[in-house]
């Protein structure tokens, strides 16, 4: 090559870059590495005044996108692969409800609320003091005077209605059920 190798380094870059960055490629084990050493090779040919010497313009823009790319990777710790990188978009994901949930979510309570409002006086009434206000259900048969069987049939039959209405499988049996830890 000439003394002043430079604009003949950056014709052979251009004329070849498919080549260059395919081999470059195999080396490096990446082909979006590649294509960002050759960038960077570029970039570096741009960066001089001259480059004298050459005598295999193929290797020596290899060697030149192999040590850019390196001194990048070394910069950088290591590349991580697309599977760390869903990994890590996963982990972060907001577990917020979006737009779209928050406004189904408020159409099925309000759904709810309206089958609700539908039940018989008693059964309601069991559903919203051992549901919402968290009374033990021996508390709740001891407030309306009546038995403990007769909450666990309202409260079974009130899950049921509401689960055969909005599309839900039917709440287990009482006795297979475990109860929750204040009712033990």
């Amino acid at each position: 090559m000439p003394d002043n190798a430079l604009p003949a380094l950056r014709s052979f870059l251009v004329a070849r870059y498919d080549d260059l960055k395919q081999r470059l490629a195999r080396r490096l084990g990446s082909t979006d590495r590649a294509g960002d050493a050759l960038q960077d090779t570029w970039l570096r040919l741009e960066s001089r005044d001259d480059i004298d010497g050459v005598r295999d313009p193929a290797s020596y823009l290899l060697r030149v996108a192999v040590n850019l790319a390196y001194d990048q990777l070394g910069r950088q710790g290591r590349l991580a692969t697309p599977e760390e990188i869903d990994a890590v978009l996963e982990e972060t994901h907001d577990p917020a409800p979006g737009p779209a949930q928050i406004a189904e979510d408020r159409s099925e309570m309000a759904a709810l609320a309206a089958l609700i409002e539908r039940m018989p006086a008693r059964r309601r009434q069991i559903l919203v003091m051992v549901r919402w206000e968290h009374l033990p259900q021996r508390e709740v048969a001891a407030r309306l005077g009546i038995s403990l069987r007769t909450v666990e049939k309202e409260l079974k039959d009130a899950h049921d209605y509401c689960a055969a209405r909005m599309g839900r499988p039917p709440a287990m049996p009482a006795s297979t059920s475990t109860p929750p830890p204040h009712e033990k």
